[in-house]
């Protein structure tokens, strides 16, 4: 058992987070993603699963440990929706809000557009498939670095 680690990390997750560098992507996705044939593209060729869990659970616990990317400016990306992609689901707004509670401050998410996502997500470092059972719950979080102190 080890101190200040949220419950939810798995141990696999937590292997996954500390061997990323800065400027790996980690996918954060729903039910509905293809995650199995996504994940076999990435570093760990299989998802690993946080069942019984929503994204905006998931994306507290890894960013209660991950930094994000400050030299890029969207180091958080969400799926858009299909023929609206300015839409925001209550689930992105969720997640949008864990953020910027990580962050201190109001940090917005960039958008992607769905077959594109499809293809960023083959590049990342894992994928993470949350218990998140509605639809556009998919996320790219990119690592970034811990200054020295």
């Amino acid at each position: 058992m080890l101190k200040n680690i949220d419950p939810i990390i798995t141990p696999d997750l937590l292997t996954v987070l500390a061997s990323m560098g800065h400027g790996d992507d980690l996918v954060i996705c729903d039910t509905n993603f293809p995650s199995r044939s996504v994940a076999q593209h990435t570093m760990v060729k299989a998802p690993i699963e946080l069942p019984n869990v929503s994204a905006a659970r998931a994306v507290r616990a890894v960013l209660s440990l991950m930094p994000l990317d400050t030299f890029v400016d969207h180091p958080a990306r969400r799926m858009e929706v299909v023929g609206q992609p300015d839409e925001i689901p209550e689930v992105q707004r969720e997640v949008q809000a864990e953020i910027d509670r990580a962050e201190g401050r109001s940090w917005p998410m960039g958008s992607v557009e769905r077959f594109a996502f499809y293809e960023e997500a083959k590049k990342a470092y894992a994928v993470v498939r949350a218990g998140e059972g509605r639809f556009y719950g998919c996320f790219l979080l990119k690592m970034g670095v811990v200054p020295p102190k």
